[in-house]
């Protein structure tokens, strides 16, 4: 497994890291869930990235139930702060003072560790002062509760200002966590500029933009039974924005690129991202074990330039790349 430097900081984390995004919170699902960390911990990945929110809060449980056993010092585990989990009130969402402090002993409890190695903020809360929020997460890094600080699909503006208060706060905020893929650029123009000025690195999600760069999904069919395209509560409104059939179109005409590179499809996706010198880590999900086995052969391919350039050409006008894209909710609800 190739091992790279979060941002420019000290943590090292596997080039590709393990999402616990479990849906539903079924024992099918955590048995799945279970075992797919288990080959994750298998094929070289140390970094599992998971959020209280993620199935009512019991993803982080079975995470830490995954890697009970596992020597702490030899994992890096992140987990994020800003959604509701469970019927709370008005004060169980944002970025709060109070939100915070509950949350991360919440998820501390619940992965079964004394410590996370990130901490990162979900979403921006336009509601709470930045201060706040900043020295928030300022007490929990100090109180030994995480050891770094990290955004999740933040703008370059926000980034920029939340870096600037951790540096006088004396905390390390290190990451941001954007979707990224051959097929969502958003974070291109502004974004990652800032953060290689920043020395801020990305932990992507949706490197395979949830299955469709795969190349499952044929334009003029109906998706799979069972895939995400399917489940309304596993991300069918996150994918809706592919599934035309001009998209999945171009998705299957990468096939003849990734073969000529000795890839899988969902292979060249993850390769792709890595390619980007500001991604420190792509993050995958896994429904199987062998899912596992197929994408972290990504880890350490070269793309030379010329097949980059085939994707760009083959994929055209369905990349989005407008940075207005990458928002947070504009007000919590409830």
């Amino acid at each position: 497994m190739e091992i790279r430097n979060l941002g420019k900081s000290g943590l090292k984390v596997s080039a590709i890291s393990y999402g616990n995004w479990l849906t539903h919170g079924s024992q099918v699902e955590e048995d799945a869930a279970l075992a797919c960390v288990r080959q994750a911990l298998d094929e070289g990945i140390t970094t599992f990235d998971t959020a209280d929110v993620y199935a009512n809060t019991k993803a982080e449980s079975v995470l830490g139930k995954a890697l009970q056993g596992e020597r702490r010092e030899g994992l890096e585990i992140f987990t994020k702060v800003y959604w509701p989990t469970g019927p709370g009130n008005h004060n169980d969402h944002g970025l709060s003072r109070k939100h915070i402090m509950e949350s991360i002993d919440g998820s501390l409890e619940r992965l079964g560790t004394h410590y996370v190695d990130l901490y990162q903020a979900h979403r921006y809360d336009y509601e709470t002062p930045l201060e706040e929020t900043m020295e928030a997460f300022a007490d929990v890094v100090h109180a030994g509760k995480a050891h770094y600080i990290g955004v999740s699909e933040w703008r370059a503006e926000e980034i920029r200002a939340a870096h600037a208060l951790a540096r006088e706060l004396h905390i390390p905020l290190v990451s941001n966590q954007p979707q990224y893929n051959m097929l969502w650029r958003v974070i291109e123009a502004e974004v990652v500029p800032t953060s290689e000025e920043l020395g801020v690195g990305q932990i992507v999600w949706s490197p395979i933009a949830q299955g469709v760069l795969t190349g499952k999904y044929k334009p003029g069919e109906q998706p799979p039974a069972g895939s995400r395209a399917t489940d309304e509560k596993g991300g069918a409104d996150m994918i809706s924005r592919f599934m035309t059939d001009d998209v999945l179109g171009r998705v299957q005409q990468l096939q003849p690129v990734a073969d000529e590179a000795g890839l899988s499809m969902a292979q060249l996706a993850v390769a792709w991202v890595l390619q980007n010198p500001n991604v420190s880590s792509a993050i995958i999900g896994a429904s199987r074990p062998e899912q596992v086995t197929e994408n972290v052969k990504a880890a350490g391919v070269t793309l030379e330039p010329e097949l980059l350039a085939r994707t760009d050409e083959v994929l055209g006008d369905v990349v989005e790349r407008d940075p207005a894209k990458t928002k947070s909710p504009a007000k919590r609800e409830f």
